[in-house]
């Protein structure tokens, strides 16, 4: 009997752990054809908040006054085009690389370069990377933000092949921009196309499909698409609003220049356009480049105060017949001119 007793308790001690195991089986097997749809149907929770955000949403969970932020002043490459192109195009007489560009900056306290793409080893070709990833490292390594580049195009071509050929372009400029860091491509609208004086909404039609896809792609790079107003289809601050009104694009800015309204008095077009500015190019003058009256750069610094705009203001300066041209005297001039201005404006609201 006590033999019989001992084989029954072994047996019935084995039978036990079968059954448990199969049931930890069970369970782990449930757990894990359950586990997915449980974390699919109960929101995770996270400290101070009742569910934890998913996606990428924007969004602010504290307020703090951002108004109080100090708009920065910049320069657009541009302003040394000659030297520039007499680098990039192989000539002798007084070569600038980009590198030498950000130096400039970096010796005149200007806090970033639009570094338009005319200038970039390569244009109209696409530069190659490892060019790109120089500039932008050595900005970075001399504290210049860069804070936009530009292409050419012309989105008013009346030729469907060829503006199409430009959007092309544009986006393959996006791409460029998303490598450089650059916030911001600067493009065209494109000069009124002849015979067609009098049909400005149906050119304009066009113009905002190429535009609408370009911002498209644009959002798809983070990179925002902004057009210049350059005194050609978009010549008055209300051609610039109406164009806005049909891409309404949250991609889509503009790059207001202060010098190109071709209009009685152009600050009043500046002002109405001031809400869609994503970047600035600030002019001598608001009367075109061949204007000897300065600009009144205190006014302009209200606007932008006003319309609560605080990224950065790059300056440009042009060569002026009359007038011997100097950029390496006369940029860091007008940018102290810049900076003054912002100054007597935006330390009213910091102080």
């Amino acid at each position: 009997m006590k033999r019989v007793g001992k084989i029954g308790c072994v047996l019935l001690l084995a039978g036990a752990l079968l059954a448990s195991g199969a049931a930890s089986a069970q369970r782990k097997g449930a757990g894990k054809s359950g586990a997915k749809e449980r974390h699919t149907e109960q929101p995770k929770r996270s400290v101070g908040s009742k569910v934890r955000p998913s996606g990428a949403p924007f969004e602010h969970r504290k307020q703090f006054d951002a108004s109080k932020a100090y708009v920065k002043v910049a320069l657009n490459a541009y302003s040394f085009a000659k030297p520039l192109n007499d680098y990039v195009k192989g000539r002798s007489s007084d070569p600038m690389t980009m590198f030498d560009l950000i130096d400039f900056c970096a010796e005149n306290d200007i806090d970033a370069l639009d570094a338009t793409g005319y200038f970039l080893v390569g244009y109209p070709d696409i530069p190659t990377d490892e060019y790109l990833y120089l500039v932008k490292r050595y900005a970075f390594s001399r504290g210049v933000d860069i804070c936009g580049t530009g292409t050419a195009n012309n989105f008013a071509d009346p030729d469907a092949a060829a503006r199409a050929a430009d959007l092309e372009r544009v986006k393959r400029w996006v791409d460029v921009a998303a490598k450089l860091g650059a916030p911001v491509l600067r493009v065209f609208s494109g000069p009124v196309p002849e015979g067609y004086e009098a049909r400005w909404d149906e050119v304009a039609g066009w113009m905002a499909e190429c535009f609408r896809e370009a911002a498209d792609y644009g959002a798809s790079r983070g990179v925002m698409i902004g057009v210049q107003n350059h005194g050609d289809m978009l010549a008055t601050g209300e051609q610039t609003l109406r164009l806005f009104r049909m891409v309404d694009h949250p991609w889509f800015g503009l790059i207001l220049d202060t010098g190109y309204f071709r209009s009685p008095d152009p600050y009043v077009d500046m002002e109405m356009c001031m809400p869609y500015a994503i970047n600035f190019q600030i002019k001598e003058s608001a009367f075109g480049k061949e204007s000897f009256v300065e600009q009144d750069l205190g006014r302009i610094m209200r606007m932008v105060r006003k319309a609560g705009y605080r990224g950065y203001l790059p300056v440009e300066t042009l060569s002026v017949p009359g007038r011997p041209y100097d950029p390496y005297t006369l940029v860091p001039e007008f940018v102290n001119k810049v900076r003054a201005a912002v100054a007597a404006e935006f330390d009213k609201e910091i102080k």
